[in-house]
């Protein structure tokens, strides 16, 4: 399996708790070397700022980290280079940032300096409209998003009336062996990072798993269902690794923040994955795990209907969620619009540059004091 240069993730999500934030696990203050933020609000070219320094790294073949925004998947809220421990960070809201460790190790890099203010105060009554308009449909979309989850809950409650426990546990068994066999304890941690693999997005769920699943060559898939939530099996794999001191990433569902879809661990060169309607990743498992198997369905005839109800509920609470989405990023869309009307792009080209030329330097001169 080729392994690409390039992940594709999440670091934050529109979730029922509202926009949940992973943005203190996309670069380490502590481990790091560098970490621009950008300032200076929307449509200030942040988001093709980033791309553009990602795109010169992987010219020399460095690995990169595109951090995509779940409000409009197209944009990057952050950029970092793995192995040179370095990155950029959008620190607008609604994910704010400013430095920890300021010169240190962060720092701002102001691009609303290149805004014609004047002319944007003549669109102040605009702008105040439209980031209220904005902020409305995201309040709505997680109301919607809420309710959801309200019905996700009822259903797997329902149908895991008919797990077959037994079997479910020789199933994880039989995993938990297959990744952790031969593997001595350990009372040292080697750290975990947790982001979104999957988005609640305007333009419906979006994940990126096989830039994510593919860094790995063995990849384990498990096939679940709410009544045979993996949830389970993930939190004890998880728990086992860090006892085990392994270095984890874990990647959260939008649907319930606190479940597990996905975990990387590098050294083992492993990957596990969940695997059901809304987490699906298109590559080739190594093995498949099928939880699905785990609930008796010959025991349900009755609350099929049920069931059936309670899914395209939350099918249609989703859509409600997502449609509202998409007026906030047509909101959003329109208030960029009044900045880069106003917004001088003539200097990017060299700050670009410039900009490039002081992350490689830092990284030169760090390996050189090593």
């Amino acid at each position: 399996m080729s392994k690409s240069l390039i992940k594709h993730v999440f670091p934050g999500g529109n979730t029922p708790q509202g926009f949940y934030s992973f943005y203190n696990y996309i670069l380490s203050q502590e481990q790091g070397e560098k970490l621009i933020i950008l300032k200076g609000g929307p449509g200030t070219g942040k988001s093709s700022f980033m791309k553009a320094i990602g795109k010169k790294f992987l010219d020399l073949q460095y690995k990169v980290e595109f951090h995509h925004c779940s409000s409009d998947p197209a944009s990057i809220d952050a950029l970092v280079v793995p192995d040179l421990k370095i990155g950029l960070m959008d620190g607008t809201a609604p994910h704010i940032v400013d430095p920890i460790y300021p010169g240190a190790m962060d720092e701002i890099l102001y691009l609303g300096e290149y805004l014609n203010k004047q002319e944007l105060r003549k669109q102040k009554s605009k702008i105040i409209q439209l980031k209220k308009q904005s902020s409305q449909h995201f309040q709505n979309a997680y109301c919607y998003l809420r309710a959801a989850e309200a019905i996700y809950e009822n259903w797997m409650i329902n149908e895991a009336i008919y797990l077959n426990n037994e079997l479910y546990n020789k199933q994880t068994q039989f995993l938990l062996q297959k990744i952790f066999n031969s593997i001595p304890t350990t009372s040292l941690s080697c750290g975990e990072r947790h982001l979104f693999s999957t988005g609640i997005t305007p333009d419906g769920f979006i994940d990126f798993l096989p830039s994510i699943l593919e860094t790995c060559s063995t990849i384990y898939r498990i096939k679940d269902t709410p009544g045979a939530s993996a949830q389970k099996l993930m939190n004890t794999i998880y728990q086992q690794a860090t006892l085990n001191g392994l270095y984890l990433e874990c990647y959260h569902s939008p649907i319930q923040v606190e479940k597990i879809d996905d975990i990387l661990i590098p050294s083992l060169d492993i990957a596990i994955t969940v695997s059901n309607k809304y987490h699906h990743a298109s590559i080739t498992p190594t093995d498949t795990i099928d939880l699905t198997s785990c609930i008796d369905k010959s025991k349900q005839p009755s609350m099929i209907q049920e069931l059936e109800q309670d899914q395209q509920t939350f099918d249609d609470l989703l859509e409600k969620a997502i449609q509202y989405l998409k007026k906030a990023k047509t909101a959003h869309h329109k208030l960029e619009g009044c900045y880069i009307a106003t917004m001088n792009f003539d200097p990017m080209n060299d700050l670009i540059e410039s900009t490039f030329k002081k992350l490689l330097s830092i990284s030169r001169i760090n390996n050189d004091l090593d």
